[in-house]
């Protein structure tokens, strides 16, 4: 049989990588640590749980939800965004459920992006963004993200040419894989960058709430006009340790929101009615809950950021994400020092070129693993020699 050509043109997934590197290790008998994939590893919030338990023995939620999401959950979902930002949102054809933010930004490119057509991506970035933009025939040019430039992209820098052929343009604050943050006033020049050339702006916003130090990630959508030219991705993911529930929505311009809901209307049957109740329900969760969770991630934060700079890294304490950047070592690729770390001091963290090209000569560490095991993994460190000033391999 023959697959695809744009198969060829695809990596294999950075963190089905990770997965396949952490089981190679463990089957060799190794004591390994992962901090690579950000995934929580704390239980899902507990309200949460105990909504899921009422809504799944109704039997009103066991048969096909709305395609677009429940009446319930879109406006569960723009009651919140009205709370957190005063964004104003029709429920009815500015909110569109989802199965979880991946999935939709994947679905996207298909609702716009034809054979040759190009899109802004950052980079680094989330993969997603440009494999699914060849999945659609389309070719992603990147947008540098440099630690100069606090990890912002230069949007004067784009090619005039390049900018007026784009369809769409990604962003993602705060930020995956650097933990970068970004204002208001960025976002108003990305918003008037996109109505003067027509581009559907794209926010992706799956890390808003896990802040810290009093910093409060902005909507794209509180810049007057955004709703002309923007649409933002939530997922309840991050906030409410519901990686593996599935379930998001997407918010803004109604004419984008149509076409994504057009693409998923023939690809999936949407996201279990007893679900959306839960996910309905964590809209209610006390800040108290959501500060604790983020107090827990500034505690590892600092301890793995301590650590680094005992080892030589200058570390700027991070405003959010659960993921610090660092750059490796002077001689060392990407690949190679994620190789050193996981074959001296048994630890698992993905190589920053896969993350594109200008994610060469960085790793990233997630911290979702508790204090004591963040502090073995300095250990080990310390143990095998690793260092921000090493020369060699060790």
């Amino acid at each position: 049989m023959k697959t695809s050509k744009r198969l060829d043109k695809i990596p294999p997934y950075l963190f089905a990588r990770i997965d396949a590197k952490v089981a190679e290790a463990k089957a060799k008998g190794l004591d390994v640590i992962s901090l690579g994939i950000g995934d929580p590893d704390m239980p899902t919030v507990q309200t949460v749980v105990n909504a899921m338990h009422s809504a799944i023995d109704n039997p009103k939620n066991h048969d096909y939800p709305p395609y677009d999401g429940t009446k319930e959950f879109k406006q569960a979902s723009a009651d919140w965004m009205k709370s957190r930002f005063g964004v104003e949102l029709n429920a009815d054809d500015e909110i569109l459920a989802n199965i979880g933010s991946k999935e939709a930004i994947a679905h996207l490119f298909f609702a716009f992006v034809d054979s040759g057509d190009i899109t802004l991506c950052p980079d680094p970035g989330y993969p997603v963004y440009q494999n699914a933009t060849i999945l659609a025939g389309g070719e992603p040019y990147s947008m540098p993200l440099r630690a100069e430039n606090g990890f912002l992209p230069e949007l004067e820098k784009i090619p005039v040419d390049v900018a007026k052929a784009a369809k769409l343009m990604f962003l993602n604050y705060p930020n995956n894989p650097t933990g970068a943050v970004c204002d208001l006033s960025f976002y108003e020049k990305a918003v008037a960058f996109c109505k003067k050339y027509d581009i559907l702006l794209c926010s992706d916003m799956a890390y808003c709430e896990m802040t810290y130090d009093g910093y409060k990630a902005p909507s794209v959508l509180q810049v007057e006009g955004a709703k002309d030219v923007a649409i933002e991705f939530y997922s309840h993911s991050k906030s409410y340790n519901m990686t593996g529930w599935r379930v998001g929505f997407v918010a803004g311009n109604k004419e984008a929101i149509k076409a994504l809901g057009t693409i998923k209307n023939n690809i999936d049957s949407g996201c279990f009615k007893a679900i959306q109740e839960a996910a309905a329900k964590a809209y209610t969760t006390p800040k108290g809950e959501i500060e604790k969770l983020n107090l827990m991630y500034k505690e590892r934060k600092e301890v793995m950021e301590n650590g680094l700079r005992e080892l030589g890294w200058n570390i700027t304490p991070s405003k959010a994400t659960f993921y610090i950047w660092i750059p490796c070592p002077k001689g060392f690729t990407s690949e190679e020092f994620a190789t050193l770390m996981l074959e001296k001091a048994n630890l698992v963290v993905p190589p920053g070129n896969g993350y594109g090209k200008y994610g060469e000569g960085y790793i990233r560490i997630a911290i979702t693993k508790p204090t004591e095991v963040l502090k073995t993994a300095i250990s080990r460190m310390k143990e095998a020699g690793i260092s921000y000033d090493m020369k060699v391999l060790c």
